[in-house]
């Protein structure tokens, strides 16, 4: 029987270890939902020795890959899957221009860089992800608490990705008998985060969130390093060598089969 270790059972994690069990996968974890501790050495070492699949969701801690800085000699002496759930700021902002796995890494966090490079270095899947969103996390809930925001930032576009689909990708590169890969996980229309906020408004007939400058804003200073990057994730590799596409191709899609309760996010 299939075994994976997943390091860090966050939300794009559960709904991947959700989609590996309803396979019959044995799935061990670590995180607040896991079911080991991270910092329980002897248990976590016993895992890897055990798993036939390793995946880190986890993000660097200050200038470092916690993962890789405490368990990385385990994990390389160990012939498993490797995955690891990075993220497209690596490539930095591109004034809205197009970006695949073969674009330079130019992003504000070096140590995001770093830890993507390592993971590749230990021979493993690297997943790039945009902004991730699912039930229980979108635009949706944000209206509802009435915490959206329309920011006024001229020709803005970003790319997203439900979190249905980070498993089905993930899953897709699992079986396929590909050596290790980057994989840009994005759907096919990146658009301004206003127009989602705007449809999102549509779908629950509610009132639009005032536009206002992004000075006046109140965002704090993580939602304000949205704003700093500008891109469109293109995701034709995926599709191509792994025959991906996505459950929820737009947003639009992703928004309306949340309030139709689909999907195992």
């Amino acid at each position: 029987m299939p075994s994976i270790l997943i390091f860090g059972l966050g939300y794009s994690a559960q709904v991947i270890a959700a989609h590996l069990r309803a396979r019959g996968w044995q799935v061990a974890a670590t995180g607040s939902a896991g079911n080991l501790a991270f910092t329980d050495h002897p248990a976590v070492t016993q895992a890897i020795a055990r798993s036939t699949h390793i995946l880190s969701s986890v993000p660097p801690a200050g200038d470092t890959d916690p993962v890789l800085t405490t368990y990385g000699a385990a994990i390389a002496a160990h012939p498993a899957w490797r995955g690891y759930l990075s993220s497209t700021g690596v490539y930095g902002d591109t004034a809205g221009a197009w970006v695949d796995e073969t674009a330079p890494l130019n992003g504000r966090r070096p140590a995001r860089i770093a830890a993507d490079r390592a993971w590749q270095a230990l021979g493993a899947h690297i997943f790039r992800l945009p902004g991730i969103y699912g039930p229980g996390r979108s635009v949706l809930d944000r209206i509802a608490q009435s915490r959206a925001h329309r920011v006024d930032v001229p020709g803005q576009v970003f790319s997203r990705i439900h979190v249905d689909d980070i498993a089905t990708g993930v899953l897709a590169a699992i079986d396929a008998p590909i050596p290790p890969t980057i994989w840009n996980l994005a759907d096919d229309l990146p658009v301004a985060q206003n127009t989602v906020v705007e449809a999102a408004c549509t779908l629950l007939n509610a009132p639009l969130p005032p536009l206002r400058p992004l000075s006046q804003s109140g965002l704090p200073p993580v939602a304000l390093d949205f704003y700093a990057e500008n891109r469109r994730v293109a995701n034709g590799r995926a599709k191509r060598l792994l025959g991906w596409r996505p459950i929820w191709p737009t947003y639009v899609d992703g928004l309306r089969g949340i309030l139709a309760g689909a999907g195992k996010g």
